[in-house]
């Protein structure tokens, strides 16, 4: 869903080759390749420039039980990780609002091809008689970032996906009310993402599932078979959450961005568009291209990093924290409940900051407290947005109801979820369930 928030054993595993002087960085930092393949190449922290009492001391602060994959990479090469990641990491995972990223990453593909242009009205890619002139104007940029103007209602945008009974995710997203001038304020929008994955769709002329796979999950080993990308009753693939991927897989997107798009000397995405994304948007410091970025006053998500620090953020915290010009990326996955463990992301990523070795790294200090959002905020909740889904009130777009929408009869839900799938996971022996076999 919007907001970024199964029980694991306790341990850690540091794993690699003794390097010749502990806590020291040796003159020429050890660089590992990244692979297709399963098995990602292991280094000891001081072959790349940490120190490994400080990278245990991380682990050992990330032992909360609400973690199910612990993972810290630096140049390509995993120096720590949980006991759990070999249990962990192959199950197929909601990562909820980290599916943004992704999109936003498949978005970057189609611009690089020169399918879609960030600043194109999306008017030049729906199809004629879809949505009004106002919604027409809206720009992939502010799609992208969060800027459309389009009046947001986070939890009450998300529930109907919980339980799968959206109708169109599209028409939904072009009936919600245009409440700001583009491009003027941030808004944490659901249904702009879910809309962003169609205009992407017409630009490639392919669906977008399809081609995600051809250009993205594929050449970075990642097979069909992996995952489940869950669809409306429509058929619309949702863009806000529901890309149900095993953590394994998630590293692997990661470590794309780690290395500025490049994939053994393969460019997936361009450096120039991945720039762009990791820019901070005028409408706000700590957002890009749907991603949460460094900009100024953003050290509280990025205790100790530096300014070209970037985060994949879901729900329950299913985090990649990437910072291209250290070479880091550290990943995790689990399950949160609201209020548990606040200070955990700023306390371990704070130890892995005291780590480095060369270069050193500030100490942000501390956690601080920061004001929790009320669940009474109109940007969280809003009645209206989720009796569109049914057909009812002002956000409901004409013709769209829980029977059918745009003329066309609805699937019924959790249709297209395979065999052991469900809203937070895939689990089981059957064949067809989603996972790494």
């Amino acid at each position: 869903m919007g907001v970024a928030m199964a029980v694991i054993s306790v341990g850690m595993l540091l794993v690699g080759v003794e390097s010749p002087i502990a806590g020291a960085a040796p003159e020429t930092l050890r660089e590992c390749a990244v692979s297709a393949g399963r098995e990602p190449e292991a280094a000891k922290p001081e072959e790349v420039g940490l120190d490994s009492s400080a990278v245990a001391r991380a682990i050992d602060l990330a032992t909360d039980p609400t973690r199910f994959t612990v993972r810290v990479y630096r140049n390509n090469c995993l120096v720590a990780g949980r006991e759990s990641n070999d249990r962990s990491g192959k199950m197929a995972w909601n990562l909820w609002s980290s599916t943004k990223s992704v999109v936003a990453m498949v978005a970057g593909i189609a611009v690089d091809e020169g399918h879609l242009r960030v600043d194109d009205p999306i008017d030049a890619y729906l199809p004629a008689g879809l949505g009004d002139s106002a919604h027409r104007a809206i720009t992939v940029r502010n799609l992208l970032t969060e800027s459309s103007g389009m009046q947001v209602a986070v939890a009450s945008e998300g529930i109907t996906g919980l339980a799968q009974i959206d109708p169109n995710v599209v028409a939904q997203a072009l009936a919600m009310p245009i409440v700001a001038e583009q491009g003027t304020e941030w808004q944490y929008s659901q249904r702009a993402v879910d809309l962003l994955v169609y205009v992407v769709q017409q630009s490639v002329g392919e669906d977008f599932q399809a081609y995600a796979q051809r250009k993205l999950f594929g050449p970075l080993g990642i097979p069909a078979s992996d995952y489940h990308w869950a669809r409306d009753r429509s058929g619309n693939t949702y863009g806000y959450a529901h890309l149900v991927l095993p953590p394994d897989d998630f590293v692997k997107l990661g470590l794309l961005l780690v290395n500025r798009g490049n994939w053994n000397g393969a460019q997936i995405i361009s450096a120039d568009y991945l720039r762009h994304a990791s820019t901070p948007a005028e409408t706000n410091s700590c957002y890009g291209f749907l991603f949460t970025v460094n900009g100024p006053g953003c050290d509280a998500v990025f205790p100790g990093l530096p300014s070209d620090a970037i985060q994949m953020s879901g729900m329950m915290r299913q985090d990649n924290f990437i910072v291209p010009s250290l070479g880091l990326l550290v990943s995790w996955t689990g399950v949160t409940v609201p209020g548990g463990s606040v200070s955990f992301p700023h306390d371990v990523l704070r130890a892995v900051s005291g780590a480095f070795l060369a270069p050193t790294l500030t100490d942000p200090g501390p956690y601080i407290q920061r004001p929790d959002i009320s669940l009474a905020d109109p940007m969280i909740s809003n009645p209206d947005a989720t009796l569109a889904a049914l057909g009812f009130g002002p956000m409901a777009y004409p013709g769209c109801n829980a029977i059918e929408c745009l003329g066309k009869p609805l699937s019924p839900p959790f249709s297209n979820w395979p065999p052991g799938c469900f809203v937070l996971g895939c689990l089981g022996s059957d064949p067809a369930t989603p996972g790494i076999r």
